[in-house]
Order: C-alpha cells, then structure tokens, then sequence
C-alpha cells in the first residue's frame, strides 16, 4: 500500500535513468495511410508515424515523438497530469521495488527509461518509454480507452459532463475505440480509424466495428484474435489480484503483425515488387499477389485459432495512459467491467468465425 500511496505526491523528481517518447501523424475513419515520417524535431527526434490515438505532436499543445534510438517520447502534460503519470512510471519501475503486484503490473505495461529533455529546450520534459511496435513490420494497431468512466474522481462537473457528452455509453460497454490502423495485404496499405469511427460504435455495432480491426481484407485473423485474447486474460488476472490501484482514462494498446506468417521472406520481397510495379505502372500485376496471398491466408485462416502452440501469434497488448492512476483500496471495479466485456466481444468474434 505504501507504493501506491506515491501516487498522491505529485513532486517532480527525474529519474537516476534520465534521458526520453512518441507522436503521430492525424487519423481519420477509413483513411489510407502511407506510415512516411515528416521531418526531424529535437535532435533528430520525429514524429511518431504510427500513433492512432492521443495527442498528437504539432498538431496539440503535448505530443509523442520518436527517438532515433527507437524508443518514444510522450511528453509530459501540464499539472498534475504529467507530475502524475510520471511518478506512476518512476514508482512501478523503482529499482529497489520489490512489490510482487508492480513487478508482475510491469510485464503489462511499456518499458520505462526515465524522463529525456532536449538540451535546445531543457524545459519541455518527455518521458522515455519502449516503442513497443518496433519489433513489427506491418504493425496493426488499436487503442482502447478502458473503464466505465473516462474521468476521475477530482474532475469538475463541467469535465464530467464533457467526458460523457464523448460516449454516452462508456458506462454500459466498458470501452472506447480510441483510433486504430490495419493492414491490407491486397494492396500494402494501412487502413486507418480515429475517434469519431469509435465514438460511432454502439452496443449492436461494437462486436463488428472491433473485429474490422482483425480483418486484413482477405480474412479474419482468427490467430491475432486469439492471442489477443489470452494477453487481455493476463491483464485482467491482474486486476482482479490487486486492490492498490485505481485507473481512470487509461487504455490498452493492442499490436499484431500484419504482414502474412504463411509467406516466405523470398515470396513476400517477390510480391512486394509486383505491387510496386502495380503502383508505379498502374497494371494488373497486384491480381496475383492477391490471388497467392488469398491462398495461403484462406489456409491459415481455415487452420483452429486456438490451437496450442509452443508460440504465440506476435501480438502486444500493453497498458498506457496513466495520467488518472489513484492508489485505492478496493479493486477497480470499472476497469474489471471493461476488461470483462471486452474479452466477450472478442471471443463472440472468435465463435462467430469459427
């Protein structure tokens, strides 16, 4: 309990790890999206290319920049949310830590380094966080706000009112699809849904607007919806073990691997170049790739997604935002509900597919 009581000291003290974050380009319902970065901002920093959701850099007062050394800088927001997210990280990553419930939080959660600032602008702090994407080649990936309430106990009625004019019916489904962009193998381009699409989704609409997320154009990814699955369950054991934290407006970052596994490295360079060639020369050369990446996917997508293998499906579920973290008593009985029925969606998905 003494570990989560830091939470309400809102002092800023840089981390011994200092020196860190990340951003990107707009989203908007169903847009195409070339993943190209712009140009270099502090020390060679970028904005980050493939942000769904949050605050985006140049575009809002904070953002999230990318490093040249691969990790991601979200900077700090003004008091007491950016002190306070701060001190969560520095807390759950504390060397010395020895609570069994914040080393086993930290396997949920990004990396932390420390905070970063630029020599040109000292004053503007970031933290440094794991780019937890990079390990990706097509990395698909989706944002979901979790909880029944997307504003904290301190919050004015004015916020309170705001946040529930969003989505109205946070507190009947538990989540919000923040932003979110998906792979097309058909023709190597992203997909790309902002908060609007989100916002849109309702208690009938919400199993089929979460699995577009999973669908690569030619099918369902079964696989990536399963494993899914089992990483929102670890998170979810977690919750239901801890009665410490509290999580206001905090969201899980999901990420799978877009590009095809049944695909050789020699047989995907080779359909790459055809679609290349499609682009350039506006012929039909893209027909058989398709035809050959329908083939395979069709088989994989045949095969049982929740067979048991020695490997997962490269998935990433994280926890991030936690600019709302309160120390509690009591479990957290908002974001269980959250977790809960967003597990059912997705396995009603799964079953519907089967």
């Amino acid at each position: 309990m003494e570990s989560s009581l830091a939470l309400g000291r809102l002092e800023l003290t840089p981390s011994p790890a200092a020196v860190g974050v990340s951003l990107a380009p707009r989203l908007s319902g169903g847009q195409r999206q070339t993943g190209q970065q712009g140009p270099a901002h502090l020390n060679g920093c970028v904005p980050l290319s493939h942000q769904v959701a949050g605050h985006k850099y140049g575009v809002d007062k904070v953002g999230i920049l990318q490093h040249p050394d691969g990790t991601v800088l979200k900077q700090l927001q003004p008091p007491p949310r950016g002190p306070r997210e701060m001190q969560f990280y520095s807390m759950v990553y504390k060397e010395d830590c020895c609570d069994p419930c914040l080393l086993e939080l930290q396997n949920h959660l990004p990396k932390y380094y420390g905070t970063w600032s630029s020599p040109d602008s000292p004053s503007d702090m970031y933290l440094k966080l794991e780019d937890v994407t990079r390990r990706f080649v097509k990395p698909c990936i989706m944002d979901v706000k979790l909880g029944q309430r997307s504003y904290d106990p301190f919050a004015s009625q004015e916020k309170r009112e705001q946040q529930i004019r969003k989505y109205p019916l946070m507190e009947e489904i538990g989540f919000l699809v923040l932003g979110m962009r998906v792979y097309k193998v058909c023709n190597d381009t992203f997909d790309s849904y902002d908060q609007h699409y989100g916002r849109a989704l309702i208690m009938d609409t919400i199993k089929d607007g979460l699995a577009k997320f999973f669908h690569n154009g030619v099918c369902l990814r079964k696989d990536a919806v399963s494993a899914s699955i089992r990483r929102v369950q670890q998170i979810l054991h977690w919750f239901e073990s801890q009665h410490q934290l509290t999580f206001y407006a905090s969201s899980l970052l999901f990420v799978y691997e877009g590009l095809p596994s049944s695909s050789s490295s020699s047989s995907l360079s080779s359909l790459l170049k055809e679609v290349a060639e499609y682009n350039n020369n506006n012929i039909q050369a893209v027909v058989p790739w398709y035809s050959q990446v329908a083939e395979g996917e069709r088989e994989e997508c045949g095969n049982e997604a929740t067979e048991e293998s020695g490997e997962d499906t490269e998935v990433e579920v994280r926890m991030i935002d936690f600019a709302h973290v309160f120390p509690s008593e009591s479990h957290d009985h908002g974001y269980i509900f959250g977790l809960k029925h967003l597990l059912t969606v997705l396995e009603q998905i799964l079953c519907d597919n089967a």
